[in-house]
């Protein structure tokens, strides 16, 4: 039974990293996961509520309401109010093929951080590349191409593209930054490659109409379409992790 009773707030609990280095969050994130998949809860079914949830792990529901609020921007869940949380989106089983579901949290996390660190990198090199980097770039997205439509793997080329955008900043700060997050960005793009090739090939040049888009607007010079481009690529690409 959880010692929190009703009209009470939880306690709050520092969310201080346990034995195995894991946030106690990310502990709750990845539990929360794993009842979707073990259970095979469908989009629109009901979590179980935060208090159950807390004595199922063991945690406050602090922590749990973090690890919620987590799923929700990553698109797994959705609150509503007075009602709890729901299953918005599974994630895709495949994933288990290219992480472990004790990393998951921290590898979707990486997510948010790219979306300020990316777009702004896109800005700036619409803004600031030079012809030698224009080169570099258009000739990543083309090895990329050739990747993704002959079947090969595709990972390498699309770090390579990325990278080759935050060089043409101009700002060497971007790189240590950029590589820093390298282990958990070619996890999702092995994962997104592959678990794309699994469905229609529509979704596959989606993938690569995404990034013809973000090249575009840096040849261009447009540093707002760059920056709106590479939002929207990171955020579709973050759906095609769920089935």
């Amino acid at each position: 039974m959880s010692s929190e009773t009703p009209g009470t707030p939880p306690p709050i609990v520092p969310d201080k990293p346990a034995a195995n280095g894991i946030r106690l969050a990310d502990r709750a994130y990845t539990a929360i996961v794993q009842i979707i998949l073990d259970e095979h809860l469908a989009v629109g079914d009901r979590l179980p509520a935060e208090d159950k949830l807390a004595t199922m792990f063991g945690m406050s529901r602090t922590i749990v309401r973090e690890a919620l609020a987590r799923l929700a921007s990553d698109g797994i869940t959705q609150a509503r109010r007075g009602a709890g949380s729901y299953v918005k989106r599974r994630p895709s089983e495949r994933l288990g093929s290219h992480m472990q579901m004790a990393d998951i949290a921290a590898t979707l996390g990486t997510y948010e951080v790219r979306f300020v660190l990316e777009a702004e990198a896109a800005r700036l090199a619409a803004q600031r590349r030079s012809h030698h980097q224009m080169d570099a770039i258009e000739h990543a997205l083309e090895a990329l191409r050739t990747a993704l439509l002959s079947n090969a793997p595709a990972h390498d080329e699309d770090w390579v593209l990325h990278r080759a955008i935050a060089e043409a900043t101009a700002n060497a700060a971007f790189l240590p930054v950029f590589d820093h997050l390298q282990d958990a960005v070619m996890r999702i793009l092995r994962a997104g490659v592959d678990i794309s090739r699994s469905r229609a090939p529509e979704v596959i040049k989606a993938m690569m109409d995404e990034h013809d888009a973000i090249v575009e607007a840096i040849r261009a010079q447009d540093a707002d379409g760059a920056a709106l481009a590479m939002r929207w690529h990171l955020s579709q690409g973050r759906k095609r992790l769920m089935p």
